[in-house]
Protein backbone atom coordinates (compact mmCIF):
# COMPACT_ATOMS: atom_id res chain seq x y z
CA UNK A 1 0.00 0.00 0.00
CA UNK A 2 3.00 2.27 0.09
CA UNK A 3 3.41 2.76 3.40
CA UNK A 4 6.85 2.47 5.62
CA UNK A 5 6.29 1.29 9.02
CA UNK A 6 9.27 0.66 11.59
CA UNK A 7 9.37 -2.86 12.41
CA UNK A 8 9.47 -1.89 15.99
CA UNK A 9 6.30 -0.20 15.59
CA UNK A 10 4.66 -3.30 14.43
CA UNK A 11 6.51 -5.44 17.28
CA UNK A 12 5.19 -3.04 19.74
CA UNK A 13 1.53 -3.26 18.01
CA UNK A 14 1.76 -7.21 17.97
CA UNK A 15 2.48 -7.21 21.81
CA UNK A 16 -0.28 -5.22 22.41
CA UNK A 17 -2.76 -6.70 20.39
CA UNK A 18 -0.83 -10.18 21.51
CA UNK A 19 -0.56 -11.80 18.60
CA UNK A 20 2.63 -13.82 18.14
CA UNK A 21 3.81 -15.09 14.15
CA UNK A 22 3.80 -18.58 14.00
CA UNK A 23 7.40 -20.62 14.07
CA UNK A 24 8.88 -21.96 10.47
CA UNK A 25 7.87 -25.49 10.79
CA UNK A 26 11.69 -26.94 9.97
CA UNK A 27 11.71 -30.59 9.52
CA UNK A 28 14.73 -33.07 9.89
CA UNK A 29 16.94 -34.58 7.49
CA UNK A 30 19.08 -37.44 8.12
CA UNK A 31 20.40 -37.47 4.19
CA UNK A 32 24.35 -36.95 4.03
CA UNK A 33 25.31 -38.19 0.64
CA UNK A 34 26.43 -41.12 0.24
CA UNK A 35 28.43 -42.40 2.61
CA UNK A 36 27.43 -46.47 2.95
CA UNK A 37 25.18 -48.28 0.61
CA UNK A 38 21.84 -47.07 -0.40
CA UNK A 39 18.80 -50.14 -1.64
CA UNK A 40 16.24 -50.01 -4.29
CA UNK A 41 13.25 -49.35 -3.53
CA UNK A 42 10.87 -52.02 -3.21
CA UNK A 43 7.47 -50.63 -2.57
CA UNK A 44 7.77 -49.48 -6.03
CA UNK A 45 5.96 -51.03 -9.50
CA UNK A 46 7.31 -50.28 -12.81
CA UNK A 47 4.10 -50.48 -15.54
CA UNK A 48 4.13 -49.02 -18.99
CA UNK A 49 1.67 -46.56 -20.31
CA UNK A 50 0.58 -47.16 -23.71
CA UNK A 51 -1.25 -44.36 -24.39
CA UNK A 52 1.83 -42.22 -23.60
CA UNK A 53 4.38 -44.72 -24.42
CA UNK A 54 6.04 -44.01 -21.22
CA UNK A 55 7.05 -46.13 -17.83
CA UNK A 56 5.46 -44.81 -14.60
CA UNK A 57 6.15 -45.66 -11.13
CA UNK A 58 3.42 -46.77 -8.71
CA UNK A 59 3.67 -47.08 -4.97
CA UNK A 60 3.10 -50.30 -3.47
CA UNK A 61 2.07 -49.39 0.14
CA UNK A 62 -0.95 -51.53 0.95
CA UNK A 63 -0.25 -54.15 3.07
CA UNK A 64 -2.16 -57.86 3.33
CA UNK A 65 -1.86 -58.75 7.01
CA UNK A 66 0.58 -57.62 9.95
CA UNK A 67 4.12 -57.75 9.55
CA UNK A 68 4.60 -57.34 6.21
CA UNK A 69 5.27 -54.17 5.30
CA UNK A 70 7.08 -51.52 7.77
CA UNK A 71 8.34 -47.90 7.27
CA UNK A 72 10.98 -46.17 9.67
CA UNK A 73 12.32 -42.61 9.66
CA UNK A 74 13.39 -39.68 12.15
CA UNK A 75 11.32 -36.63 13.32
CA UNK A 76 12.60 -33.87 15.27
CA UNK A 77 11.07 -31.64 17.94
CA UNK A 78 12.14 -28.67 18.74
CA UNK A 79 11.64 -26.78 22.21
CA UNK A 80 13.01 -23.84 24.03
CA UNK A 81 14.70 -26.63 25.78
CA UNK A 82 16.30 -27.94 22.87
CA UNK A 83 15.84 -31.13 20.57
CA UNK A 84 14.26 -34.54 20.59
CA UNK A 85 14.21 -37.05 18.10
CA UNK A 86 11.62 -39.46 17.17
CA UNK A 87 12.09 -42.76 15.55
CA UNK A 88 9.74 -45.52 15.11
CA UNK A 89 8.76 -49.01 13.15
CA UNK A 90 5.72 -48.34 11.80
CA UNK A 91 3.19 -51.54 10.35
CA UNK A 92 2.04 -50.63 6.81
CA UNK A 93 -1.45 -53.13 7.69
CA UNK A 94 -1.96 -51.96 10.84
CA UNK A 95 -0.58 -48.47 11.13
CA UNK A 96 0.67 -49.80 14.76
CA UNK A 97 3.77 -48.54 16.48
CA UNK A 98 6.11 -51.42 16.75
CA UNK A 99 8.93 -49.92 18.32
CA UNK A 100 10.56 -46.69 18.80
CA UNK A 101 13.23 -44.59 20.21
CA UNK A 102 13.19 -41.12 21.69
CA UNK A 103 16.77 -39.84 21.86
CA UNK A 104 18.70 -35.60 22.07
CA UNK A 105 20.68 -37.42 19.10
CA UNK A 106 19.97 -38.98 15.70
CA UNK A 107 22.59 -41.50 15.64
CA UNK A 108 22.88 -45.45 15.24
CA UNK A 109 22.70 -45.96 18.58
CA UNK A 110 19.56 -44.66 18.40
CA UNK A 111 18.31 -47.10 15.93
CA UNK A 112 20.25 -49.81 17.28
CA UNK A 113 17.78 -49.68 20.67
CA UNK A 114 14.62 -49.39 18.34
CA UNK A 115 15.50 -52.20 16.74
CA UNK A 116 16.47 -53.92 19.67
CA UNK A 117 13.44 -52.84 21.43
CA UNK A 118 11.18 -54.10 18.03
CA UNK A 119 12.73 -57.87 18.64
CA UNK A 120 12.26 -57.92 22.26
CA UNK A 121 8.78 -56.89 21.80
CA UNK A 122 7.47 -59.35 18.50
CA UNK A 123 10.07 -61.80 18.48
CA UNK A 124 11.52 -63.45 15.30
CA UNK A 125 8.41 -62.77 12.88
CA UNK A 126 9.76 -60.52 10.53
CA UNK A 127 11.22 -62.85 7.94
CA UNK A 128 10.68 -61.49 4.23
CA UNK A 129 9.24 -58.29 5.45
CA UNK A 130 10.22 -55.47 3.62
CA UNK A 131 11.61 -52.25 6.07
CA UNK A 132 11.72 -49.26 4.38
CA UNK A 133 13.35 -46.01 4.86
CA UNK A 134 15.03 -43.17 3.51
CA UNK A 135 18.33 -42.94 2.27
CA UNK A 136 19.51 -41.30 5.57
CA UNK A 137 23.18 -41.72 6.99
CA UNK A 138 21.91 -44.44 9.36
CA UNK A 139 20.36 -47.08 7.40
CA UNK A 140 23.48 -46.77 5.17
CA UNK A 141 25.23 -48.29 7.76
CA UNK A 142 26.71 -51.30 7.19
CA UNK A 143 25.99 -52.50 11.17
CA UNK A 144 22.22 -51.38 10.53
CA UNK A 145 22.12 -53.54 6.89
CA UNK A 146 23.74 -56.36 8.37
CA UNK A 147 21.16 -56.32 11.54
CA UNK A 148 18.17 -56.56 8.73
CA UNK A 149 20.00 -59.07 6.97
CA UNK A 150 20.59 -61.11 10.16
CA UNK A 151 16.76 -61.21 11.20
CA UNK A 152 15.47 -62.26 7.52
CA UNK A 153 14.33 -58.75 7.06
CA UNK A 154 14.55 -56.60 3.16
CA UNK A 155 15.60 -53.46 3.16
CA UNK A 156 14.05 -50.61 1.08
CA UNK A 157 14.77 -47.04 0.31
CA UNK A 158 12.92 -44.43 -0.82
CA UNK A 159 13.87 -42.31 -3.46
CA UNK A 160 16.22 -39.02 -3.17
CA UNK A 161 13.89 -36.23 -1.70
CA UNK A 162 10.59 -38.25 -2.60
CA UNK A 163 8.83 -38.49 1.38
CA UNK A 164 5.49 -40.19 -0.37
CA UNK A 165 7.41 -43.15 -1.12
CA UNK A 166 6.84 -43.66 2.85
CA UNK A 167 3.90 -41.61 3.45
CA UNK A 168 2.73 -43.99 6.31
CA UNK A 169 5.21 -43.03 8.17
CA UNK A 170 5.11 -39.42 7.43
CA UNK A 171 1.40 -39.33 8.15
CA UNK A 172 2.04 -41.00 12.03
CA UNK A 173 4.25 -38.02 12.14
CA UNK A 174 1.58 -35.41 10.88
CA UNK A 175 -1.00 -36.85 13.02
CA UNK A 176 1.37 -36.88 16.28
CA UNK A 177 2.23 -33.20 16.12
CA UNK A 178 -1.14 -31.65 14.94
CA UNK A 179 -2.25 -33.43 17.92
CA UNK A 180 0.38 -32.96 20.65
CA UNK A 181 2.84 -30.43 19.65
CA UNK A 182 2.20 -27.42 17.22
CA UNK A 183 1.03 -24.14 18.73
CA UNK A 184 1.33 -26.12 22.03
CA UNK A 185 5.80 -26.07 21.85
CA UNK A 186 5.81 -23.49 25.11
CA UNK A 187 3.74 -25.53 26.55
CA UNK A 188 6.37 -27.96 27.76
CA UNK A 189 8.15 -27.99 31.30
CA UNK A 190 10.99 -30.03 29.82
CA UNK A 191 12.22 -31.99 27.29
CA UNK A 192 11.13 -35.25 29.75
CA UNK A 193 7.82 -33.47 29.75
CA UNK A 194 8.12 -33.70 25.98
CA UNK A 195 8.91 -37.23 25.95
CA UNK A 196 6.26 -38.45 27.86
CA UNK A 197 3.71 -36.87 26.43
CA UNK A 198 4.78 -38.64 23.18
CA UNK A 199 4.86 -41.98 25.16
CA UNK A 200 1.72 -41.28 26.01
CA UNK A 201 0.18 -40.38 22.76
CA UNK A 202 1.84 -43.70 20.89
CA UNK A 203 0.00 -45.60 23.74
CA UNK A 204 -3.42 -44.09 23.03
CA UNK A 205 -2.14 -44.36 18.74
CA UNK A 206 -2.04 -47.73 19.14
CA UNK A 207 -4.45 -49.57 21.66
CA UNK A 208 -7.34 -46.61 21.51
CA UNK A 209 -7.57 -44.53 18.41
CA UNK A 210 -9.49 -46.45 15.87
CA UNK A 211 -8.28 -46.84 12.34
CA UNK A 212 -11.44 -46.05 10.06
CA UNK A 213 -10.15 -48.45 7.41
CA UNK A 214 -9.89 -51.55 9.62
CA UNK A 215 -12.77 -50.42 12.18
CA UNK A 216 -10.34 -50.45 15.37
CA UNK A 217 -7.26 -49.60 16.94
CA UNK A 218 -3.69 -50.89 15.20
CA UNK A 219 -3.29 -53.01 18.60
CA UNK A 220 -6.42 -55.08 18.67
CA UNK A 221 -6.11 -55.75 15.23
CA UNK A 222 -2.81 -57.09 15.09
CA UNK A 223 -3.98 -59.51 17.99
CA UNK A 224 -7.03 -60.62 16.37
CA UNK A 225 -5.11 -61.25 13.29
CA UNK A 226 -2.55 -63.44 15.21
CA UNK A 227 -5.22 -65.68 16.95
CA UNK A 228 -6.46 -66.27 13.88
CA UNK A 229 -3.54 -67.37 12.86
CA UNK A 230 -3.16 -64.93 9.73
CA UNK A 231 0.21 -63.85 11.19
Amino acid sequence: MGLVINDKKVYRIMKKLKISALPKRRSYHSYRGQIGKTCKNLLLTKKKDDKRNVYIYERQLAANKPYEKLGTDITQFITRFGKLYLSPVIDFYTREVLAYDISEHPDYAQIRRMMKQLFKNHGEVFTGAILHSDQGYQYQMKAYQELLKKHGIKQSMSRKGNCLDNSPTENFFGRLKTEIFYDNENNFKSLDDLKYHIEKYIDYYNKTRIVVRLGDSPFNVRCGRMKQGQV
